[in-house]
């Protein structure tokens, strides 16, 4: 039942927008068909991906797409582009990283007897990103420790020193890619309890394809040797244990690593024409994992972000407030572009009128999910009307992670992140075939429309769509949304709790 004060709240929410509405209704047709008309962004997607590709901050590629992205704001006609650098505390490359499995069995010769003998065979690996370094180990018994569970790694008895193989869901939902990320650090923990040489996770994905992923939250090394091994090898490493047969690994797991680098955002702006000291973020993250080149995670994205910009200039309107354009570095080791933004920026925070994040692909998007902020939601829902064309049409209240919204969130800025559809990302998420010929650009196109309209209806409110929260009401609505323990399993809770994350006061 509504209480009299959400009554209010609606009849005043109504009220201003009857005096004023967000934007000319043929004006946000005009921006929507302006996005939709060709442009640069297809090769601007081509020459990010396919000539810089995979772009892991403190390498070459990294620094290459950086200037790609200065250079396609200026082009996009922005009217100022800078880079901003921030510290990671760790580079790491991974090696060479081989693994050769061998495996006993009985054979026998029609009537005459038999023996042991002993099979090897190559088993398709790649290294957790930003774990430590495997100098080669020859012979080390694998032992199956099922899903990874406590009462997995109690009846797997006594494994001191011996690789663990661990089983894994097939990646369908995001659910189950959530539950990849949010499974991983517990099982860690048990296998250092449990002194194991290394874990090995079978890949979420099928067919022998293999990706990329990191456990460290931070930028930090991770505690123990991991790889990520093809599924179907891992299968059938399991089901020669099952069976009975003994199981020995080769592994070598060469990855470099060194001490701090230095990367960059890149932030273009259009200027408010009243409000400018007031500003709308729309961003995505510009790194990626190297396996492959990076086009739906999120090569596609940061390409949208460019565009919106293009579009928004070509239509010839200007913003209220300003629009700051952000391609954020270190996405992928831990929001840590993001973070060192929301930071270094913190002073401004009560400025900001609202943060629009892509980071999920070409699937179609479906409406935005306001970071658990119930009290924008009327106005968001008036802002993407006009968006219903490409069927966006919900706002759902969840306070989500995982993408650069989250230390904007944590600070008390109104966030709004696309909700898409899977369509083919997960399959080909942070894995050998995120390929530029993965994306739809078509419903690329559209999300550019999406991106623009809501970035610019933001900064052309009359009054921003919600304040900025503070610290008590920051946590409060992490209570409401149920979000607790989903900050306590990301291990954020306690950098929350202690200070060092999100909004001080």
């Amino acid at each position: 039942m509504r209480t009299a004060k959400a009554l209010l709240c609606v009849c005043i929410v109504s009220f201003c927008f009857a005096a004023n509405p967000p934007a000319d209704t043929n004006a946000v047709n005009q921006l929507i068909q302006t996005a939709l008309q060709p442009s640069p962004l297809q090769e601007n997607l081509r020459r990010l991906t396919d000539e810089i590709g995979g772009r892991v901050p403190g390498t070459r590629s990294m620094q290459h797409a950086v200037q790609w992205g200065v250079a396609a704001f200026t082009a996009a006609g922005a009217d100022s582009v800078h880079t901003e650098s921030f510290e990671i505390p760790y580079s790491w490359s991974e090696g060479a990283t081989e693994m050769t499995v061998t495996t006993a069995h009985q054979v026998s010769a029609s009537g005459v007897g038999g023996g042991m003998v002993l099979s090897p065979f190559h088993v398709r690996a790649v290294s957790i990103a930003w774990a430590p370094a495997l100098e080669p180990v020859k012979h080390v018994p694998m032992v199956d420790v099922g899903e990874g569970t406590d009462a997995d790694f109690q009846k797997a008895g006594d494994i001191t020193g011996k690789i663990a193989l661990v089983h894994t869901t097939v990646l369908k939902t995001w659910a189950d890619l959530f539950a990849e990320y949010a499974n991983a650090p517990p099982i860690i923990g048990r296998a250092l309890k449990a002194k194991i040489k290394a874990i090995a996770f079978m890949a979420t994905r099928e067919h022998d394809i293999l990706y990329r992923h990191t456990n460290s939250g931070a930028g930090e090394i991770d505690r123990l040797p991991m790889v990520i091994v093809a599924r179907e090898d891992g299968e059938r490493i399991a089901r020669l244990l099952a069976a009975g047969n003994p199981v020995w690994a080769d592994l070598a797991i060469p990855n470099q690593i060194g001490g701090p680098i230095k990367t960059s955002n890149v932030i273009a702006e259009l200027r408010g024409s009243e409000k400018s000291e007031e500003f709308v973020i729309l961003g995505a993250h510009l790194d990626s994992w190297e396996l492959g080149t990076g086009a739906l995670d999120n090569g596609c994205d940061a390409a949208l972000v460019i565009d919106a910009l293009r579009a928004i200039k070509a239509s010839g309107m200007t913003p209220r407030r300003t629009i700051r354009f952000i391609l954020f570095s270190g996405e992928e080791q831990g929001l840590l572009g993001s973070r060192a933004y929301a930071t270094n920026h913190r002073a401004e925070l009560d400025k900001a009128a609202g943060v629009v994040i892509y980071d999920s692909g070409t699937g179609k998007t479906t409406g935005f999910s306001a970071g658990g902020r119930h009290d924008v939601m009327l106005v968001a829902k008036v802002l993407i009307a006009p968006l219903a064309q490409f069927d966006v049409k919900d706002v759902k209240p969840d306070m989500e992670w995982g993408t650069d919204h989250f230390d904007f969130m944590l600070e008390g800025v109104p966030t709004f992140v696309a909700d898409q559809e899977e369509a083919n990302y997960l399959e080909n998420y942070h894995a050998v075939s995120d390929t530029y010929d993965k994306v739809d650009f078509p419903q690329l196109k559209k999300h550019v429309a999406e991106a623009a309209v809501l970035s610019l209806e933001l900064a052309n409110l009359p009054e921003k769509i919600g304040p900025r929260l503070t610290h008590d009401q920051i946590e409060q609505t992490m209570r409401d949304s149920n979000s607790v323990e989903m900050m306590k399993a990301d291990g954020i809770w306690d950098d929350w709790v202690s200070g060092k994350r999100g909004r001080q006061k």
